[in-house]
């Protein structure tokens, strides 16, 4: 027969141990963060699994793009970051509750499913042409793009003679 002290000490031992491991994955949790870099490494972000962005740094890449790409790289970036952080809340609780329970599945369906936008591709928008009516809007899609005006190489400072504009000469 099992002895009743025998009994309770395992189930005290065991509780402990569980407690411990409690204690031990809530403080991961509280200290969990995320990193991503993006593909082209011009943006780097750690944020916490809430979001909050602890860090961010840019690459040599992010001084030659347009300020819109980079804030939709440092946004999806971010997001990155923050699904690869709530990612790992499963990881730390599996030890203490169990991969394949109740319990797990409960804290799955917990965690918030992070939507990740795909990076902005390189390629710039089109200009936007305002159109009235569909006659402009027909000549609109078949004429090429406006050129650029181009001004002389040089300025031809000729066009003026040297005399000083507040000078009274003559008969003014």
């Amino acid at each position: 027969m099992t002895d009743p002290h025998q009994l309770v000490e395992d189930y005290e031992q065991r509780t402990a141990a569980l407690l411990e491991r409690a204690e031990e994955a809530k403080s991961q949790i509280a200290n969990l963060t995320g990193t991503a870099t993006s593909s082209d490494g011009a943006v780097t972000v750690s944020v916490s699994a809430g979001g909050a962005l602890l860090s961010l740094s840019f690459g040599a890449k992010a001084d030659d793009m347009p300020k819109d790409r980079l804030a939709a790289l440092v946004m999806a970036t971010a997001k990155r970051a923050q699904a690869q952080a709530v990612g790992q809340i499963a990881t730390i609780m599996a030890p203490v509750i169990g991969d394949n329970s109740d319990a797990m599945r409960f804290v799955q369906s917990q965690i918030p499913r992070i939507d990740v936008p795909d990076e902005p591709d390189d390629t710039p928008p089109a200009p936007r042409q305002f159109v009235v009516n569909e006659e402009q809007q027909e000549a609109a899609q078949a004429a090429p793009p406006p050129r650029p005006v181009r001004r002389p190489a040089e300025d031809d400072d000729t066009d003026y003679d040297q005399r000083d504009l507040f000078k009274k000469e003559g008969g003014w």
